[in-house]
């Protein structure tokens, strides 16, 4: 398989630390993504390491037996220690606070503490096998105040940090399931709900493991992701994934139905919203999209993989005297296969405790536009990633391109998918600044402006980077050009962008080089083409070529009702100076025009015919208004007359008529 053909990857920089072994236990936490490597129970020292920080914390403590759970409250303020199936211990780690130890012990009598979650730096919840305890710590005191506490059977728990939720397993079962909700010193009890085991026969005993949940963000909404090893059709063979929609308020609701077509040992992982599934045994991946279209049966969604399956891209990891290759998760931890030491967590991070190893698990966006050849579907995909913005550009690029040339139906459908998001964020960003300008922002703070993703490809994008350079291409039929440009600015049209002058001035430049002027006069005429200034002087420049182009702009800049000199400003800063003359001629303001300014701007164009021309022009219109050709000294045109002698002659100057 080559190398353009794997769509994950793990991090170039992976968080090493010790491998776990008899004497270093390893122990991971998932709000802070930090990696605890204890030694002898922590008396021969403690590292901690994150992906974010390089420096890793090293401190001591005393040996107080074995450690069951270490984890820092947020801002890695106050350590817990859990040793005990009772008491959870505390050492502050904030300056001038004391750091001696402090323990709470849990308040129901005759639980078992499974576990602790710091919910902020200083919120910690004990989970029991009898319940839930809410504390908050009060390092200053060295103790702990209870705030809130809720009794229930509890099988096994789970907690996803991104959205401060912990879920508990409970009845017999295992497969009811009891959401928390904590925020700012608060708890929420959430509505419970019941997953949905497999049909099995009656003799075999069946609950609901921790192993095949897990809770992960995606698309900004917190599902409950369960790993469903036979589906409950007997029609239907192989495992699937129930995504479970669980909201703020209202009822969790089973909404997606992801099919893996395949049986065995899975693992999941959630990368920039796709849903990651590794299989053991064929060590390959693969990786679903809920926001692309599935089928849908009334109430829940179907969706297959986006891809073919593959193996995550081999990770080169040094080892002592040789360099190890590691295929796929599964490999990728252990060179001989599938290794028990590798262990996945929410959303993207992948751990190799034998080998001791943090990855970051990534999706590859450039191998994917190769293996799905849909490009309607690809867009789809791609615009929801993170890092989009580039490829779609390439993907863009190469459909217009002479070896992968698509149809203009398919051209078109990319060009409004890309609008279709333009004009969201356009519509968002306009009610932003009504908003603000209706003064809406000091009574409504959730007021935010919207963020500009990759996802938005503007006008001055997709010129830049697709089509001044496609327009530039000998090799494309022309009429293929004009045809792809006029449905890029169809599209606009449709999503009521308004289109920018520089798009239909490259539609403008393209049909004159290829002397299609009927075609730009139809476009003008039945303004295909939008009105707009620039537009107009492009036109005036054009008469040379096309005679017809000077009273097409003149009827567009008077429909435009700009002020003349304002064009004429326009025409002698982009140096067309006979094209301002023979405007301003058009509309009769010849006779009051600044004769100076007409000159600089010929001179400055260092073409001394055009100077000669237009100097001999204000001659004749001094001889018709004054009998005289010569300037006025409030003219100020002395250097003119001066250049033109010194260019043309004396003789050259014109003599006053006499009648």
């Amino acid at each position: 398989m080559g190398e353009e053909d794997y769509y994950l990857e793990l991090c170039e920089r992976p968080v090493q630390f010790e491998k776990a072994n008899p004497v270093n236990c390893v122990f991971f936490d998932e709000a802070n993504k930090q990696v605890f490597a204890v030694r002898s129970g922590g008396a021969t020292g403690v590292v901690v390491k994150g992906p974010d920080d390089r420096n890793p914390i090293s401190f001591r403590m005393d040996d107080k037996g074995e450690v069951k759970c270490i984890k820092f409250s947020l801002e890695n303020k106050i350590l817990a220690v859990q040793r005990t199936s009772k008491t959870v211990d505390f050492c502050n780690f904030i300056p001038d606070n004391s750091q001696l130890e402090y323990t709470q012990e849990c308040k129901t009598k005759n639980a078992n503490i499974l576990g602790f979650c710091w919910t902020s730096s200083t919120e910690i919840v004990f989970i029991t096998d009898q319940g839930i305890e809410f504390y908050q710590v009060l390092p200053e005191k060295r103790t702990l105040k209870l705030l809130k506490s809720h009794n229930i059977n509890v099988n096994w728990y789970m907690y996803c940090p991104e959205s401060a939720v912990i879920l508990l397993s409970t009845t017999v079962l295992e497969n009811v399931l009891q959401p928390f909700y904590f925020r700012a010193g608060t708890m929420s009890k959430l509505p419970k709900f019941e997953i949905e085991l497999p049909a099995v026969p009656k003799s075999t005993k069946l609950s609901l493991s921790e192993r095949d949940i897990a809770m992960a963000t995606i698309y900004g909404q917190l599902y409950v992701l369960f790993l469903r090893h036979h589906s409950r059709t007997s029609n239907s063979t192989g495992a699937e994934v129930v995504l479970y929609h669980l909201p703020r308020e209202g009822a969790c609701k089973k909404m997606h139905i992801l099919k893996l077509n395949r049986t065995g040992k899975f693992a999941l992982n959630v990368v920039d919203n796709l849903v990651v599934v590794h299989h053991q045994d064929t060590e390959t991946s693969v990786i679903f999209d809920i926001k692309l279209r599935g089928e849908f049966d009334g109430t829940v969604t179907f969706h297959h993989p986006v891809l073919p399956a593959r193996s995550i891209q081999p990770y080169q990891i040094p080892m002592a005297g040789k360099v190890g290759f590691f295929r796929g998760v599964w490999a990728a931890i252990s060179p001989h296969g599938y290794s028990s030491s590798w262990i996945v967590f929410q959303p993207d991070i992948i751990i190799s405790a034998s080998q001791g190893y943090l990855w970051n698990l990534q999706v590859k966006l450039e191998p994917i536009v190769k293996l799905l050849p849909d490009k309607g579907r690809l867009m789809d995909f791609l615009l929801q990633r993170k890092e989009c913005k580039m490829v779609i550009l390439s993907v863009c690029s190469q459909m217009l391109s002479e070896s992968d040339r698509a149809t203009l139906p398919v051209i078109a459908t990319v060009f409004d998918k890309l609008n279709h998001e333009y004009k969201k964020y356009l519509d968002a960003e306009q009610s932003y600044t009504m908003a603000v300008e209706a003064g809406q922002g000091r009574s409504n703070p959730l007021l935010r402006r919207p963020v500009r993703t990759q996802a938005v490809l503007d006008q001055s994008d997709v010129y830049t980077h697709v089509l001044s350079a496609f327009v530039e291409k000998k090799e494309m039929p022309h009429k293929f050009v004009i045809a792809v440009l006029m449905e890029y600015i169809r599209s606009l049209n449709q999503f009521q962008i308004a289109v920018q002058h520089y798009l239909h001035e490259l539609v403008i430049k393209t049909l004159v080089q290829h002397n299609l002027f009927y075609m730009l006069h139809q476009f003008l005429q039945y303004h295909v083409l939008s009105d707009s200034k620039p537009l107009a002087c492009l036109l005036l420049s054009l008469e040379s070529f096309y005679p017809p182009a000077h009273q097409l702009s003149l009827d567009m800049l008077k429909r435009l009702s700009t002020a003349n000199d304002e064009i004429v400003e326009v025409l002698l800063s982009k140096h067309q100076v006979l094209a301002a003359l023979r405007f301003i001629r058009g509309i009769g303001g010849h006779d009051n025009i600044s004769a100076r300014k007409f000159l600089d701007a010929a001179k400055q164009t260092e073409d001394n015919m055009l100077f000669y021309t237009i100097f001999r022009f204000f001659e004749q219109r001094n001889q018709r208004l004054r009998g005289s050709p010569n300037f006025t000294p409030g003219e100020h045109c002395e250097e003119h007359v001066a250049f033109f002698k010194q260019v043309f002659g004396d003789q050259a100057l014109m003599r006053p008529t006499t009648f």
